[in-house]
């Protein structure tokens, strides 16, 4: 079991998480990073990576892999340690040799972070894909439920299968580059934005609907599945498959989190104060997680919620510390260091 020691705990590496490890690198405070995923990102990275975002200010348009990827150059100079792949956990108090509080988080990893604050920018909690049954036997072998990067999807013949926007923008992105895309899903009607639906009914990508996914057939590599129609009379039938992503939507779950004793709204969200404090001294929270009167989960709030929570963990760590930062024209960023 190893211990990091920091001053600001995150706990979620998506947008605002990664934003809030540059903010308190500005204020001169050692950051960690915790995620369950194995990768920075959240959703964004996710789910949507190649789609254009654009409501970021000063970004007419960028993809989510390029905001993601400027965040984490962004906070680099301030070297945050990143804890991926594990859930932060058990929450406990302790004191120093000062005697001031510490919280102490153990991941389910068995590591331990002894830290002066906690801020929570987790956006939906962990979230894990609902599975599909008929494709499990081929998981990582041709089966995903992410799609991370279009690379590797050139030249195959690909199936999705789910009718929202991220099985969509997935079909959207993937038929120019890929042999042949099919879209599979079991209702008539589609849940995704009608602009995207229209753009992929325009595209060469075949769509079957009021059908699903009822066996995968392969022997090292995914090779075709069978599509079963669920209109009495029409036959199953196979088509040539190579990847397969299943876009069926995902659970999502404060885990953990709902032990700490923290305050919730409608059982899913983290209420906060007009300080980004939840009830639980030292534990803050920003971003789509959070709850107050007049909330809007947009990333460019975000952005602004954990620069609030920073500076008010920064005046709880340290009660001598100025609230307000000064501009970050008026101070030298920090050169990276080399590896």
């Amino acid at each position: 079991m190893s211990t990091t020691t920091v001053d600001v705990l995150i706990v979620g590496a998506g947008p605002v998480g990664l934003f809030g490890a540059y903010y308190a690198g500005v204020r001169g405070l050692s950051t960690a990073v915790i995620d369950s995923l194995s990768q920075v990102g959240g959703q964004v990275t996710a789910m949507y990576p190649e789609k254009e975002i654009f409501d970021i200010a000063g970004f007419p348009a960028v993809s989510g892999r390029k905001l993601i990827s400027n965040l984490v150059e962004q906070a680099a100079p301030y070297n945050p340690t990143y804890v991926l792949g594990q859930e932060a956990q058990d929450l406990q108090r302790v004191s120093d040799e000062q005697g001031r509080e510490r919280l102490v988080v153990t991941t389910s990893g068995g590591e331990t972070i002894n830290t002066g604050a906690v801020i929570v920018t987790g956006g939906i909690g962990t979230f894990t894909p609902r599975t599909l049954p008929a494709g499990e036997d081929f998981l990582g072998r041709g089966l995903e439920y992410f799609v991370p990067s279009s690379a590797e999807y050139a030249g195959q013949d690909v199936v999705i299968v789910g009718g929202g926007d991220s099985a969509v923008d997935w079909a959207n992105m993937l038929h120019p580059i890929a042999r042949s895309v099919t879209l599979v899903h079991r209702r008539d009607k589609f849940r995704a934005h009608h602009g995207s639906v229209a753009q992929m009914e325009s595209a060469p990508v075949e769509v079957v609907l009021n059908a699903q996914v009822t066996e995968t057939v392969g022997g090292d590599r995914l090779e075709s599945v069978t599509v079963t129609p669920k209109t009495k009379g029409e036959e199953p039938h196979s088509i040539p498959c190579t990847r397969l992503v299943a876009a069926l939507g995902f659970t999502a779950n404060l885990g953990p989190l709902r032990e700490w004793g923290v305050e919730l709204h409608d059982n899913r969200h983290l209420v906060v104060d007009p300080a980004m404090r939840t009830n639980v001294t030292g534990v803050f929270a920003a971003g789509d997680i959070t709850e107050y009167d007049g909330k809007v989960r947009l990333i460019a709030v975000g952005f602004g919620e954990v620069a609030t929570a920073v500076n008010n963990a920064a005046v709880h760590i340290d009660p001598d510390a100025q609230l307000f930062p000064g501009h970050s024209t008026d101070n030298q960023p920090a050169v990276p260091q080399p590896a």
